[in-house]
């Protein structure tokens, strides 16, 4: 479908903030979807379109982070294969369901994780994280999230970040820069599965991704300033709370 000159710039401008929320924090789709099914895409079409995006957002967040140092690539590994096992089995049942469905699952998912957010913060484990410190409960509970995110991308990085912070104890910018490692190789295989079953349109796709990549890049620099661990949790709350009140009150 062709665009018009506004329909382009929302897509960029709307992507650069989603972008730059989802790397810092979580919740960007929910700017993405309502725009993309506003400019005609039905709902499955609209989430698998957006996985475009956010592949290229992830590949420029991993990259950067990569190049700033900050990176763990055996763990990242190691958690990202039950995370795309999970994505790969989402985003299959995501391809037939009704749309009050979706709706459901993320209303129960965000109401959990505002709930771990709000938790006292865990005594955090200085030790080197290696992949001796990932038990079979996080490898599932990775599983769960990926799940979750192949189903539905909305909110699947508030997740990622309750999982790791709490279960692996370690700072969130650390977590952040874990998060992106794992949502890239199990969109990818999410946005596999909607490819081959037609629900992308890669025009608009590669459109909003460029204002994506934007803000994922300016968002990895302030994961890592001093304050950057602060920045996140105060966003993801935020967009936690965002997320519930669109969905329960529109």
């Amino acid at each position: 479908m062709t665009l018009t000159l506004y329909e382009v710039l929302a897509l960029l401008a709307l992507g650069g903030v989603a972008g730059f929320i989802n790397v810092l924090s979580a919740g960007g789709s929910m700017l993405t979807l309502p725009l993309l099914m506003f400019l005609g895409l039905p709902p499955q079409v609209a989430n698998g379109t957006n996985r475009v995006a956010i592949t290229l957002q992830s590949i420029t967040a991993v990259g950067s982070f990569y190049r700033m140092g900050h990176g763990n690539l055996m763990v990242s590994l190691y958690l990202a294969v039950p995370a795309i096992l999970g994505s790969l089995l989402g985003a299959w049942i995501a391809s037939g369901v009704p749309d009050a469905v979706f709706e459901a699952v993320l209303i129960t998912a965000m109401i959990g994780a505002s709930v771990f957010m709000l938790l006292p913060q865990p005594s955090l484990d200085t030790r080197p994280l290696t992949t001796e410190r990932l038990t079979p409960v996080v490898y599932l509970a990775m599983f769960f999230v990926g799940m979750y995110g192949g189903f539905i991308q909305v909110g699947v990085g508030v997740l990622f970040i309750v999982v790791l912070y709490h279960m692996l104890k370690i700072d969130l910018r650390q977590v952040n820069v874990l998060k992106v490692a794992i949502v890239l190789p199990f969109t990818v295989a999410a946005l596999l599965v909607f490819a081959i079953n037609d629900q992308v349109r890669w025009g608009m796709g590669l459109t909003l991704a460029a204002g994506n990549v934007t803000g994922a890049f300016i968002a990895t620099r302030v994961n890592m300033s001093k304050q950057g661990a602060r920045w996140v949790k105060i966003i993801t709350l935020i967009m936690v709370a965002a997320i519930l009140v669109r969905l329960i009150f529109y």
